[in-house]
């Protein structure tokens, strides 16, 4: 091998050695969160190991303004990464329960909406944001449908309710694990967002998520994606 030759194949790994380096880093640090994936799936394993992880339903942290709207384990947050190009567009709760079991409740008094093709989501209206009152911002909760696509949100709420009033505590329905695709169940939980408003009256796409906003502060949750993964997400006065 002429020494021209070796020069080529050395520059070769280095570079190779560089690209998966770079790949590594991005991979581990803007797709996936090892510590809070690990722990969920080890909370759903057996929830009743870890009772110190799980949020109470109707909890108030301090002084927030919004209650839990379901009883479990914080496992994802906003801004969360499960794939390139991707970020998660608010929290998951997971009940560790079957599906079906779980009650969700309003998290803040609103104007209840659930579009005639919702299987399994509802979306809440709030004129006033308690953390900034000259906007509307809008509470979406969804996975309240078994993997058939069967319903648990409660009867009061048919599909093509509009602006219902709701307060604080009203049953929305059950956590599921309906994923959008008929038998292809993800784990059982809740997803809760905050959306953004259009500045016409209704709300932008809740699917983006340049159009939502942290729920952390809402909640008293002084963490969110960007910080320590390797803390539980509960109250922290």
């Amino acid at each position: 091998m002429t020494a021209p030759f070796k020069s080529i194949l050395y520059i070769a790994a280095f570079i190779a050695l560089v690209f998966l380096g770079v790949f590594a880093y991005y991979f581990f640090s803007h797709w996936v969160n090892p510590s809070r994936a690990l722990r969920v799936g080890e909370w759903i394993r057996n929830p009743t190991a870890h009772p110190e992880w799980a949020v109470k339903a109707m909890s108030v942290c301090g002084a927030a303004p919004f209650r839990m709207p379901t009883d479990g384990y914080i496992g994802f947050l906003w801004g969360d990464s499960f794939r390139p190009g991707h970020k998660h567009q608010g929290i998951d709760i997971f009940s560790g329960t079957p599906s079906g079991q779980t009650a969700v409740y309003a998290a803040y008094d609103g104007y209840l909406t659930r579009k005639p093709d919702w299987k399994s989501s509802l979306i809440i209206r709030i004129p006033k944001d308690p953390l900034q009152s000259d906007r509307q911002i809008w509470t979406y909760y969804t996975h309240l449908a078994d993997e058939s696509g069967k319903s648990y949100i409660s009867s009061q709420f048919p599909p093509g309710t509009s602006e219902v009033y709701v307060k604080a505590g009203t049953l929305l329905g059950y956590q599921g694990n309906y994923s959008g695709t008929l038998n292809h169940p993800v784990g059982v939980h809740l997803h809760f967002s905050i959306v953004k408003d259009n500045s016409k009256g209704s709300f932008l796409n809740e699917l983006e998520f340049e159009n939502t906003l942290d729920p952390s502060p809402y909640f008293g949750l002084k963490l969110n994606a960007k910080e320590n993964e390797k803390e539980i997400p509960i109250c922290q006065e």
